[in-house]
Formats: structure tokens, C-alpha cells, sequence
């Protein structure tokens, strides 16, 4: 019984450094591999998908005023003069200082009221 205890224990550290060696080269405050949340900042708008684990996310481009961010396959995200449109879909006008949660593909917009913003 103590034999098979202690391959477990083993077993259990090789996952854990494992993750931890992953997370290292794929973590970071834009991009969460192990909880598949990618974010990042499109004009004045914060942007967090869910649901996506990739070890690399491409960056947001812009062309004038429109923003687009295709961190996934299935999260295809563009803001073009304050008008959100994601997988082809318009969410209407964004405000400065919104928030966007693409959670499991269900859109989510955080509004920010005019007093917060404009402090």
C-alpha cells in the first residue's frame, strides 16, 4: 500500500510542475492558459473571452477606427467607431470606459456611467 501511495505522490508532483512549467511560458495578466481567459484592451474597452486555451494569443489590430481582436476561432471581436460587433453579431454602442465579456460565447457589456467616467 505504501508503494503505490508514493507513486501517486509522484505522479501528482510531475502534473503539478508540469502546469506549472505550462503556466510559465502561457500565464501572464493578458493571457490565463490554465483558466482559458485571454484579455486585452481595445481602445478604452477592456476585453476578456473565455473559453479559450491557446498558449499564444495574437494581438489586437487597428486600421483608423476600427479594433479587432481574434484571440480564438470562435471569438471574433470588432469595435468599429464605438460599435461592438462579435461573430458578425452587433451589440450596439459602447461607451468609453465599457467593459466586454465574451464568456463562453454570451456577449457582455459593462457599462460605465458618465460620472465614474468622467472623473
Amino acid at each position: 500500500m505504501r508503494h503505490s501511495n508514493t507513486w501517486l505522490f509522484v505522479l501528482a508532483a510531475v502534473v503539478l510542475l508540469g502546469i506549472a512549467v505550462l503556466c510559465l511560458g502561457a500565464c501572464s495578466h493578458s493571457n490565463n492558459l490554465l483558466l482559458g481567459e485571454v484579455r486585452t484592451k481595445l481602445g478604452s474597452h477592456d476585453v476578456v473571452v473565455t473559453d479559450c486555451y491557446r498558449s499564444q494569443v495574437p494581438p489586437p489590430s487597428q486600421t483608423g477606427e476600427r479594433l479587432t481582436w481574434q484571440p480564438c476561432r470562435d471569438a471574433d471581436i470588432v469595435i468599429d467607431h464605438e460599435q461592438l460587433a462579435v461573430n458578425g453579431r452587433d451589440y450596439g454602442k459602447l461607451g468609453a470606459g465599457d467593459s466586454v465579456l465574451v464568456d463562453h460565447g454570451v456577449v457582455s457589456v459593462g457599462r460605465k456611467s458618465a460620472a465614474v467616467v468622467n472623473r
